[in-house]
């Protein structure tokens, strides 16, 4: 009867499974240290596809780590972009 209702409900029980794992990641990135809001996680049949930007290549490292841990036995494709925002290293020459 279970397997009924997950049908009817919005797809397999393991697909709902997925799901709330990737609804609990999301929020523990937006409350955890990181903080993370400029990053999005969709679910794409059995995969999950992770886009957005960080502000460094350590910050999206430990997404990472959070991300692996958070959905271990799932595919997990990264579209990350760091954002380093260093000073120039030389003016601008303006013509």
């Amino acid at each position: 009867m279970s397997n009924d209702r997950s049908r009817h409900a919005g797809g397999t029980a393991a697909a709902q499974s997925l799901d709330y794992r990737v609804a609990h990641l999301q929020d523990r990135l937006a409350a955890g240290d990181l903080g993370e809001l400029g990053v999005r996680i969709e679910v794409r049949g059995e995969a999950v596809l992770i886009t957005g930007t960080v502000p460094s290549a350590p910050c999206r490292e430990e997404v990472l780590r959070v991300v692996r841990d958070e959905l271990a036995g799932h595919p997990v494709h990264c579209d990350l972009v760091v954002t380093e925002t260093s000073c120039p290293d030389h003016a601008e020459e303006l013509a």
